[in-house]
């Protein structure tokens, strides 16, 4: 019997395809042994090209350890993954068995009943090991409902060798930034910056930096449209608006990843999962000439947000058992340790910054302290639906569609009607 992963492309003609059933091909999970078996659907919303590799490969040793369970290895585009998953799950049919969740995502998918509870289960093996700021996510009502498998932040990312024939340091505050890039337009003829215009998580490091939040989940009180908001609107236009950076308002990843790989800019703001493709880029064929530095500080606080990926298991699964050990596999100190060396992912286990793959991780070493200090979004179910409105009102921003007061007013005009009863 082949004992490679099953990978396949999921695109949106497959999201309820059948063949992706979640429970596979058996509905137990176990043998008369006791060995488990049967298959395991897992969805991968890693980096194609990067990450996915290393996550496949760690999957194969799983099979290896259990060599009759089969892993069904399924890439699902990370924008996608959030509502694909939704719909399967609804409808009972095609959800994956596994799936790989953006932190805000598992208190969301969680309270349509569409995880099952972990506690209890192998899943949650040596629970005490992770770090209390990347279990937050994990809970939902006192019960949790994934295990996390990476914590990261963000940094900005520069190419040592044009800030210096630009004769400036990696800038530590958006003033620092604007003068930075005037210097190395000046001396190269490149941009600053390029800023991320079709993503509103690249937004958040200029919110907090005012010193502004999304909402208050304490007090259920939305804060986005208070004068915290409306500066960091302010704060992203003029960067824009003065040449300090470039944007889009869409293909921003593809484009930003481009332009900073080929040199056309000489920073970029990102975070470790960018690492590896960053290193294929040709000004980076010498590693050494990528710098990462905190993210500018706004005129309140450095303002990096929190953010990571958990794993958790379809409430349907024809497998629990089998997708409970898959889950404690892949979030195991080893298997933490490999993406760690391999990748410079974060580790979400203490016990895995000793081995000495994150030692040595130049990556792990500088983001470590950046997540710890860095900015815990809300853990609430509509956690993850607060990006649509805010991404539209951002995009119209940076690209003249409307001013940062009515962008400010128009987010929190939504938030209000989707968060009921909220001030």
């Amino acid at each position: 019997m082949r004992r490679g992963i099953t990978a396949t492309a999921l695109v949106a003609a497959l999201a309820l395809a059948a063949t992706a059933c979640g429970g596979g091909d058996k509905s137990d999970g176990g043998s008369s042994s006791g060995e488990l078996s049967g298959t395991v659907t897992w969805w991968d919303t890693s980096s194609v090209g990067s990450e996915d590799k290393v996550f496949k490969k760690l999957a194969e040793g799983f099979e290896k350890k259990h060599p009759k369970v089969d892993v069904k290895y399924v890439s699902v585009p990370f924008g996608d993954a959030q509502n694909n998953f939704k719909n399967a799950a609804q409808s009972g049919k095609a959800a994956p068995d596994v799936i790989r969740s953006e932190v805000a995502w598992t208190p969301d998918f969680a309270s349509l009943g569409y995880l099952a509870p972990l506690d209890g289960t192998a899943a949650l093996k040596n629970q005490d090991d992770f770090l209390p700021q990347a279990v937050a996510s994990t809970k939902y009502e006192d019960k949790t409902y994934a295990v996390p498998q990476v914590i990261d932040s963000m940094g900005i990312f520069y190419n040592k060798k044009l800030l210096e024939k630009a004769g400036v340091k990696p800038p530590t505050n958006l003033d620092e930034l604007k003068t930075s890039a005037k210097a190395i337009k000046d001396k190269t003829g490149k941009t600053g910056l390029y800023l991320r215009g079709d993503d509103p998580y690249f937004f958040l490091s200029f919110l907090y930096g005012e010193g502004g939040d999304l909402v208050d989940a304490k007090t259920k009180t939305v804060t986005v449209d208070k004068p915290e908001g409306v500066k960091a609107f302010k704060a992203v236009k003029t960067l824009v608006d003065d040449g300090t950076a470039k944007t889009d308002a869409s293909d921003g990843w593809e484009n930003m990843m481009q332009a900073f790989k080929n040199g056309d800019v000489a920073m970029m703001i990102n975070g470790p999962w960018a690492v590896a493709d960053t290193l294929t880029g040709k000004e980076f064929t010498d590693k050494d000439n990528l710098g990462i530095a905190t993210v500018p500080a706004g005129s309140a606080a450095h303002g990096a947000p929190q953010g990571g990926h958990n794993l958790a298991v379809y409430a349907g699964s024809k497998n629990l058992e089998a997708s409970y050990a898959f889950v404690e596999y892949m979030t195991s100190v080893e298997a933490q340790a490999t993406a760690a060396g391999e990748l410079g992912l974060l580790p979400t286990r203490t016990s895995a910054y000793a081995k000495k793959e994150a030692v040595n991780s130049e990556i792990v070493g500088f983001f470590k302290p950046v997540v710890e200090t860095a900015v815990e979004r809300p853990w609430i179910p509509e956690g993850g639906s607060l990006f649509a409105p805010l991404g539209v009102e951002y995009t119209k921003v940076l690209t003249d569609q409307t001013t940062p007061e009515k962008a400010a007013k128009a987010v929190g005009d939504e938030y209000r009607k989707l968060l009921k009863d909220w001030k």
